[in-house]
């Protein structure tokens, strides 16, 4: 009992101001945010700020990965844009929902330990990417062409960056308040003040005035409904948990802690769940958002929740109050999450990293910055990393041999690792021409890891006995052994396999 209520209260009262005062500045950050995901996904604000409310709220108890903001986000916006165009709100409630069924069964699976096979590389050139998408979407904000932009926006902006990273350095008060919020309140009450002609929070569309409401989504419930749906539910339970757990393992670098992958995977499910029966959209966990967290002192399930349940007190309470804040103060904090999120060490250290994990990283990078995709960044990086690891075991491999003359017995000795990347190599060792009575092939520093290299080995035992030789495998490990009497076309027997 002891225990368990140590860790209640390390979870979520071991850091009380810093968590209430950054989980201030994420809710005020998340109003445009939710507002702009819902005009990519093409549904009405509300669907998306009642979304970041549900899933931040329920995430910050139930989810893997303490002071982690999750909310409705972009990625996932992108995936149910044609589901929205086709069939509408509705059925992409609907998606939500089936979405979190899936989300929770990959949890209960444990596929959240995938994640280990995420290389480093592929995590940088995540970062890397997200960097330059959210600084990307910040340049319409200061775009001469949008309308209400111009000198004021630049110099509110500048006033912005000037306040995140100077505000630090006054005595006492530079270490107990968040800047990003000093920033934002700050300039809200200039522009106010001032009566500056300047786009603001109201621009980006109308916010709501009541509470959510639980509904169920109104679509016929029969099996043409969930062929509609499911492919976008799997699309969307992929993205996020993607997303999710690569920014769960950046979090855990920020705070040198750890986190439950699989706690997240059943999390997300349950969130979004919750989210599609309160009218919210399908959400993820958000880096940049999770970052601005801890950069502002979050530290455990405290700050979550509280961005969660201010993000609806502002929405719907103090909504003339929120949509006075000027587009500049936030610009100035996303330009802020973009410069720390960005690993400037990968540039320094590009001369000396391998060409393999410079290739991965760019790889990563320029996919996801050309699609917008998350996701499609990472699956390349991981599919990039996977051909260049099997390419460089695959040259683990050695055959040497040496010549019996007085039995004509050739000896193969093969060092290394057998799999589907060296069993060319591994073949073409062998001479099945040469006129031999018998062929000795001695394996035991040698590994045989899948079904192709035990049908390769298979071909070259069928080659060399099609010759007349007499075969024998000796020296096979347990393991090996194992694959080779399961697979293998041949009888032992027939083919020799020796201890």
């Amino acid at each position: 009992m002891i225990s368990y209520a140590n860790s209640w209260k390390d979870e979520w009262f071991s850091n009380v101001r810093g968590d209430v005062l950054s989980g201030l500045v994420v809710a005020l950050a998340l109003i445009p945010e939710a507002i702009a995901f819902s005009i990519i996904a093409g549904v009405d604000p509300k669907v998306g700020l009642y979304a970041s409310f549900c899933i931040a709220v329920v995430i910050s108890f139930v989810g893997g990965r303490p002071a982690m903001i999750s909310a409705a986000t972009g990625a996932m916006a992108l995936v149910m844009v044609d589901l929205v165009a086709n069939h509408g709100l509705q059925y992409l409630l609907a998606a939500t929902l089936l979405c979190g069924v899936i989300q929770i069964v990959m949890g209960i699976l444990k596929l959240g330990n995938l994640m280990r096979f995420v290389s480093r590389s592929v995590v940088i050139g995540f970062v890397n990417a997200l960097a330059i998408l959210i600084f990307a979407a910040q340049l319409p904000e200061l775009n001469p062409a949008t309308e209400r932009v111009g000198l004021p926006v630049y110099l509110m902006t500048a006033a912005g960056l000037a306040i995140i990273y100077g505000f630090p350095y006054l005595p006492k008060i530079g270490k107990v308040i968040p800047s990003p919020l000093v920033c934002i309140v700050g300039l809200t009450v200039v522009a106010m003040a001032m009566g500056l002609d300047i786009r603001n929070v109201g621009d980006m569309g109308e916010l709501p005035d009541t509470l959510p409401m639980v509904l169920w989504p109104d679509i016929p419930l029969k099996l043409d409904t969930l062929w509609i749906i499911a492919p976008d539910s799997w699309g969307l339970a992929l993205v996020g948990l993607l997303e999710s757990m690569m920014t769960a393992t950046i979090v855990d670098e920020l705070t040198d802690t750890t986190s439950d992958k699989n706690q997240e995977c059943r999390g997300q499910g349950i969130a979004n769940t919750v989210a599609g029966f309160f009218g919210g959209m399908a959400g993820c966990a958000m880096i940049g958002q999770s970052i601005i967290n801890v950069k502002s002192g979050g530290r455990t399930r405290l700050s979550t929740l509280i961005a969660g349940v201010v993000l609806l007190i502002l929405v719907v309470f103090l909504s003339d109050w929120v949509s006075q804040i000027p587009m500049a103060a936030l610009v100035a904090v996303m330009i802020m999450v973009s410069i720390g999120t960005f690993n400037w060490e990968s540039i320094r250290e590009f001369k000396t990293h391998p060409m393999s994990f410079n290739v991965v990283m760019l790889a990563t990078v320029i996919t996801t910055v050309f699609t917008h995709n998350l996701a499609y960044g990472v699956l390349v990086g991981v599919l990039l990393s996977a051909l260049s690891f099997a390419n460089k075991i695959g040259q683990f491999l050695s055959v040497t041999s040496e010549l019996d003359e007085t039995t004509n017995t050739r000896y193969y000795y093969v060092y290394g690792q057998v799999f589907f990347a060296s069993t060319t190599q591994f073949l073409d060792s062998f001479d099945a021409k040469e006129a031999l009575d018998k062929v000795h092939i001695d394996v035991s520093h040698a590994h045989f890891w899948d079904v192709t290299a035990v049908d390769t080995l298979d071909k070259l035992v069928m080659r060399l006995r099609r010759e007349g030789i007499d075969v024998q495998v000796v020296g096979l490990n347990e393991a090996s052994r194992t694959i080779i009497d399961r697979f293998s076309v041949h009888d032992r027997r027939d083919i020799g396999l020796l201890d």
